[in-house]
């Protein structure tokens, strides 16, 4: 062999040698690869709407048709339009965005100063033992009101009266630390005189429960998914035998993506099994379109005007739905995967307190998926008794009224980013700093409440600034 080209081979192999060296000190793990893949630096109001990395190019074009639907208004029937023409006849919202600004959390007011879209109603009624009712909690979880049905929608196409008008009416109380300083907290009444007005079906039966509801920020939901439900249930302390004070468990609902029961992840109380799950029950509630998973119209036997509006045609040839399973399924697959931002922990003392005041318990930080990846959702996913003070008195499945879904902490701190603005914060917004949502929790929340409250202000600061790291 030529001495040159003796000399270009040991090149070559010194080159694969010091890049194995190199690679090797780096000491690359498979949580540094998956980091990359599923986290975003990003500062910005685009932080929560970055596409993960490394979808192939038909991944992508999924990803891209899911962003469409999600993203571009649906229109009313009949309309040129044919894609999008299945809104209503009863709706709040036309886009899913509009909901999810920025795919962060909403405000319970629009710039404008009204009500949004994405605050809405939620309606039912307690079960009078019937097999109707016996099987509406079965598989729909609660029963629904019989005239304006289980959410109210705020808007209705032409010719079609919408249900009613939000209205928030506060009842105020006041907390006083050990130390003296003193919060106010308000939360929204929940009576028929003070939640709605200008209802055009009549009046709401008589034992009717509603609690507002507050359109929540879509971070993680493809990552949680990702999660079994043996790791969900592992948790789960029902009868809570270690004495804690604290006993999670998980709600099992009715999945019509799989026609059986399964843990429920999603929702403020727990209520869906998976992101399709929960797309197309948005789509549903929120915009009327009928879908695989919610196949009927949005209207009660009692609302004519809605049973008689015409109906979408979005271009359907062999689909008798608004939002036809391809288009349902690019809906859920554009919201599993998108990036989290990436958090950068500094207030170590914060984090120790967080975990000594026994915030953990429930907010469980780190879970660890079947490809190796590490997530810090700081949520058990289980349901839990939060008190009186946060009583809706609606049950969902398994969750009574009293008990609230833990909800993932993840990124809470960079809401702001997206929107602009302080988010509020629990099920129906009332909570403006997580101060106040600290505040609220009582029940099985009770003594991390107490806890932080014995706090010194500087110690109480601490954990604030830690839990805004997330």
């Amino acid at each position: 062999m030529p001495k040159r080209q003796k000399y270009k081979l040991l090149f070559i192999a010194l080159v694969f040698l010091y890049t194995g060296l190199f690679a090797l000190n780096k000491k690359v793990s498979i949580q540094d690869i998956l980091d990359k893949k599923y986290t975003t630096k990003l500062s910005s109001k685009k932080l929560f709407m970055q596409q993960v990395s490394n979808l192939s190019y038909d991944e992508q074009d999924k990803f891209m048709l899911g962003f469409s639907f999600y993203r571009i208004p649906w229109v009313e029937a009949p309309s040129a339009t044919t894609a999008r023409d299945g809104l209503g006849p009863l709706f709040s919202a036309n886009t899913c965005i509009s909901c999810h600004p920025n795919n962060a959390i909403a405000s319970i007011y629009n710039d404008k100063g009204n009500i949004s879209r994405a605050y809405v109603a939620r309606l039912s009624i307690p079960s009078d033992g019937s097999k109707t009712h016996e099987d509406y909690l079965k598989y729909k979880g609660f029963i629904p009101e019989p005239t304006y049905g289980g959410q109210i929608s705020l808007n209705a196409a032409h010719g079609v009266p919408f249900e009613a008008k939000n209205q928030i009416i506060y009842d105020k109380k006041i907390v006083t630390y050990p130390d003296g300083r003193e919060v106010i907290l308000s939360s929204p009444k929940n009576d028929q005189a003070s939640a709605l007005k200008d209802l055009s079906y009549g009046k709401l039966h008589k034992n009717t429960a509603i609690t507002k509801r507050l359109a929540p920020a879509l971070v993680g939901l493809g990552l949680l998914d990702m999660l079994n439900d043996e790791q969900i249930l592992a948790n789960q302390d029902i009868n809570d035998s270690n004495n804690d004070g604290i006993s999670g468990k998980a709600n099992i609902v009715y999945s019509p993506e799989f026609e059986d029961f399964r843990v429920g992840r999603y929702t403020w109380k727990g209520s869906t099994a998976s992101v399709l799950h929960q797309s197309g029950a948005a789509a549903h509630n929120d915009m009327s379109l009928s879908n695989p998973l919610f196949p009927n119209e949005n209207c009660t036997k009692s609302q004519k005007e809605c049973l008689k509006a015409p109906k979408g045609d979005n271009g359907r040839v062999s689909s008798k739905f608004d939002l036809p399973m391809e288009r349902l399924e690019a809906i859920a697959f554009y919201l599993k995967n998108l990036k989290i931002p990436k958090s950068k922990i500094t207030e170590k003392s914060g984090e120790r307190l967080f975990s000594q005041i026994g915030c953990t318990s429930c907010h469980i930080p780190e879970f660890t998926l079947a490809n190796g990846y590490k997530i810090k959702p700081f949520t058990d996913i289980l349901l839990h008794d939060m008190g009186e003070g946060l009583s809706d008195g609606r049950v969902e499945f398994k969750a009574g009224k009293n008990e609230w879904r833990t909800p993932a902490l993840w990124a809470i701190g960079k809401y702001k980013f997206a929107t602009g603005k302080e988010p509020e914060l629990l099920h129906d917004g009332r909570a403006k700093t997580l101060e106040e949502a600290i505040l609220w929790h009582g029940g099985e929340g009770d003594m991390s409440r107490k806890r932080f409250m014995n706090l010194t202000k500087e110690h109480r600061d601490e954990v604030l600034r830690y839990i805004s790291q997330l």
